[in-house]
């Protein structure tokens, strides 16, 4: 027995980048149990959006303690660039998909503006793909139809996620998932669950449990150096921490002593290597 995870995600939004350490831990519990499916929201698609999301995100990073630099962006940004990236390497080069996705998230947190085609061909490069052919991908009709597949995907919440308007967007004429939003689906009877919005990992653990009991539910790592060996890529302090069940001093000691950390904004990102 196997579930699907839908995720709906925008690489703009700090919350889905602030909700990454739950994603991960899901990960490490249930392995491959867990069946990944990525779509893109394109927040920026609404009015004002944009401009909101270039205010920058000073207290998520307080709160959760990804690596977000704090200050404001130097301009609006459009996410349909990004997004439009990602569903071009799903269609051509799925392998690379949630690779680029994390580096475009990784980039844009940061600081950078994720309609900057130098900031796309840099995210391409980081996972070895060539940003001419993801450009050719990009222009494509069967990227296009893709993307707005997952626009309208979106932009359809379940009526159990309308039964919790609070943790929808949009404008109240077409309301929409925020990100992260999970869609958590059986094999066989279609049977699924919904959980629109940010929320502890209980919550998705509550839904997996009742949707599939015989899950078998690993536990957690004996140390973060099983971590990092698992991630196979750098993560942040809170991945790490979440993931071993650490508060975030904890981690960053056990992680200075086996890990070489790499600066981001006001944290580190660690890797093995």
């Amino acid at each position: 027995m196997s579930l699907e995870v839908t995720l709906f995600t925008d690489p703009a939004c700090p919350f889905a980048f602030s909700a990454e350490p739950v994603r991960l831990r899901l990960a490490w519990h249930y392995g491959d149990q867990l069946r990944w499916r990525t779509r893109m929201i394109v927040l920026t698609l609404e009015r004002g959006e944009a401009e909101k999301l270039a205010e920058g995100a000073p207290t998520l990073q307080r709160l959760h303690g990804m690596p977000i630099d704090p200050a404001p962006y130097s301009r609006p940004a459009s996410s349909e660039p990004a997004c439009r990236a990602v569903v071009a390497a799903r269609l051509n080069a799925p392998q690379a998909e949630a690779a680029l996705l994390r580096r475009l998230q990784v980039r844009t947190m940061l600081g950078g503006l994720l309609d900057d085609p130098a900031l796309l061909a840099a995210a391409a490069s980081d996972v070895g793909l060539d940003w001419s052919a993801l450009e050719a991908w990009c222009a494509s009709a069967q990227v296009e139809q893709a993307l707005q597949a997952d626009i309208e995907a979106a932009r359809s919440p379940s009526p159990a996620a309308r039964a919790l308007d609070h943790k929808l967007g949009g404008p109240p004429e077409r309301r929409r998932y925020t990100a992260p939003s999970y869609e958590i689906s059986r094999d066989g009877d279609g049977v699924a669950a919904t959980i629109p919005g940010f929320h502890p990992v209980e919550a998705y653990e509550a839904a997996i449990a009742n949707l599939a009991p015989e899950l078998v539910r690993r536990p957690k790592p004996e140390s973060v150096g099983d971590v990092l060996a698992w991630a196979r890529r750098p993560l942040a302090t809170a991945e790490v921490a979440a993931i071993a069940q650490l508060d975030a001093a904890q981690a960053r000691a056990k992680l200075s002593r086996v890990a070489r950390p790499i600066p981001a904004g006001s944290d580190f990102y660690w890797t093995a290597e």
